[in-house]
């Protein structure tokens, strides 16, 4: 479903060195699995994320999801894949404010079938347990209930790949287990491809795999690694 190969992009930032964000990195994910990719903040995961959605280019190497060459598409047919082929769960910053819970999560579903948008969302609103939170301002719902909306944008064209940017990232621990569980789930049950980046420890157990992002590099997550980076970051705080 998603091939990554040898993928290169680095910034130029003043007259230093080159930031490596991406240094050859390669990944392969099969039709319906869910993959956690970890790294600590600043290892490229958003970078990997804006390349494969297509929002930036890559110096070198090439995306192919579904097989089709990301690098390669068309304005038109851009539009068209993020539209339905891939869905993208952003930070709950980015709904608008003044909207309800449900004309956020219909988003998309606004541009495929106007007239029937709010109504078609409305299931996966509440198998995402906002049943009774759909017709509320989304100013007026909690970070967890705020980020179970931008889950719900972004399934709901049934797209073939999700990419979650660090999903919870603005949630305590109970809320993000939660969080995690029901994206999990229902990607099972649709048999969606989830690609999740996240410097959080405790999101790798709720993949079918994890692997790791550091020097621009993929390579085998190593839990006993994590636990050592995680260790030394409390002992910093």
């Amino acid at each position: 479903m998603l091939e990554i190969r040898d993928l290169v992009k680095h910034y130029q930032v003043g007259d230093g060195e080159p930031i490596r964000a991406l240094d050859g990195a390669s990944l392969s994910i099969a039709a319906g699995e869910f993959v956690a990719l970890y790294g600590p903040s600043g290892s490229g995961k958003s970078t990997l994320i804006d390349l494969i959605a297509g929002f930036q280019s890559p110096d070198r190497g090439v995306v192919l999801v579904d097989g089709s060459d990301i690098a390669q598409l068309s304005e038109p047919e851009h539009a068209e894949y993020l539209l339905k082929v891939i869905g993208i769960v952003g930070q709950p910053g980015d709904l608008l404010p003044g909207a309800l819970a449900r004309e956020n999560a219909a988003l998309k579903l606004l541009r495929t079938d106007p007239r029937h948008a709010t109504r078609l969302i409305e299931p996966l609103l509440v198998a995402l347990g906002l049943g009774e939170r759909m017709t509320h301002p989304t100013n007026r719902l909690s970070m967890g209930e705020r980020q179970r909306v931008m889950i719900a944008q972004a399934l709901a064209t049934q797209p073939k790949l999700l990419l979650a940017d660090e999903p919870t990232g603005n949630l305590d621990t109970a809320r993000g287990r939660e969080v995690l569980g029901l994206l999990r789930d229902l990607c099972r049950e649709r048999n969606t491809t989830v690609l999740l980046a996240t410097h959080d420890p405790q999101a790798v157990s709720f993949a079918d795999r994890a692997h790791e992002l550091r020097d621009g590099r993929v390579r085998a997550h190593c839990p006993g690694e994590v636990d050592l980076h995680v260790r030394d970051a409390l002992a910093q705080s």
